[in-house]
């Protein structure tokens, strides 16, 4: 197989410099090229992409605004490779990111995969905070934490492998954002590709983003899951309401508070207890475990709020996901 990395970007040179970086530092020998699709940025990338000319084979294309699924698809038809290894411009690679890769799927191979997500110890206080919750098993971020106990995975574009005939076969990513990538992923096995995690072939995510991005970005993935729930009614989840259902029983839990039946809310405080312990284990660090509590109450309050608008709106109101929520869509 010849792999294609393929890595849009808006606006971030800087992200680019340091993901490239570590591509440059692989130490296996398996041959790659890499794409990088400017998607109308103001801010270019241009610079840092000749510093790399002579250490990685590398093309540089810019094209108009068009959302990061519709740049991947462009990165792919371009490309050279019969594998794609789609990333987001704010990830770093272990050195032996493409020899765990190939190492899977010459075991076993697939048409599509998806790897974790993980924190190096340079990142931020907030960036690992944000890591936890969106990759703990205590959190709606489990599967994408690297749980192995699902029979269909559904990769993250973040860090996602597709082949060159899946993606012909597919048109690639919609024009929905965020749900590209589970709508790709379930629209793959209804054309009866397989996929899979590679639980080995991790990257680390390092999301620059404030509270308030943060809040902004889980509450769009909140609003999309009710789209895809009403596209692939048969792949929709009692799962996916735990995040509206928990915001909901924790207003009721406060209201019965204050009649003094603190029963349930002692449920919750027991909850986010586990939660901080956890974090404080898993990171050695009491300020990230402080923060991933806060982490924690924006990802259920923003998901859960955005999603239970979203069924609301969808199924209650019948209106069509473009008219209800077009800021999830990028028009081509």
């Amino acid at each position: 197989m010849y792999f294609s990395f393929i890595i849009p970007v808006y606006n971030r040179p800087d992200e680019i410099d340091e993901l490239l970086d570590s591509l440059s530092k692989f130490t296996s020998n398996i041959p790659f090229e890499v794409v990088v699709v400017e998607d109308g940025s103001t801010i270019t990338c241009d610079a840092i992409i000749e510093k790399y000319q002579s250490k990685l084979t590398i093309s540089y294309y810019f094209k108009p605004n068009s959302g990061p699924g519709d740049s991947r698809n462009y990165g792919m038809r371009v490309a050279k490779g019969d594998y794609f290894l789609i990333l987001d411009s704010d990830c770093i690679l272990p050195a032996d990111y493409l020899s765990q890769v190939t190492h899977s799927l010459n075991a076993e191979y697939v048409d599509c995969f998806g790897g974790p997500d993980a924190a190096l110890d340079s990142f931020s206080d907030i960036q690992k905070a944000i890591n936890f919750t969106m990759t703990s098993f205590l959190t709606t971020g489990g599967i994408r934490g690297g749980s192995e106990k699902v029979t269909q995975f559904q990769p993250r574009s973040f860090n996602m492998g597709l082949s060159k005939i899946a993606f012909e076969a597919s048109n690639g990513f919609g024009n929905i954002h965020p749900g590209e990538d589970p709508d790709l992923s379930i629209r793959l096995w209804n054309l009866g590709f397989k996929t899979k995690l590679i639980k080995t072939a991790f990257v680390y995510h390092k999301r620059r983003i404030s509270w308030d991005k943060f809040q902004i970005q889980v509450n769009k993935f909140g609003k999309a899951r009710p789209i895809l729930n009403a596209w692939y009614p048969e792949h929709a989840k009692i799962t996916f309401w735990f995040p509206g259902l928990f915001v909901i029983g924790f207003g009721l839990s406060f209201v019965l508070l204050l009649l003094n039946w603190p029963y349930f809310m002692a449920l919750y405080s027991g909850y986010f207890l586990l939660l901080f312990l956890v974090s404080w284990m898993q990171n050695k660090n009491i300020t990230i475990a402080y923060y991933s509590l806060y982490a924690a109450i924006i990802q259920f309050y923003g998901y859960g709020k955005g999603f239970l608008k979203s069924y609301y709106k969808i199924f209650i109101l019948k209106q069509e996901p473009e008219v209800a929520f077009p800021e999830l869509f990028f028009k081509k």
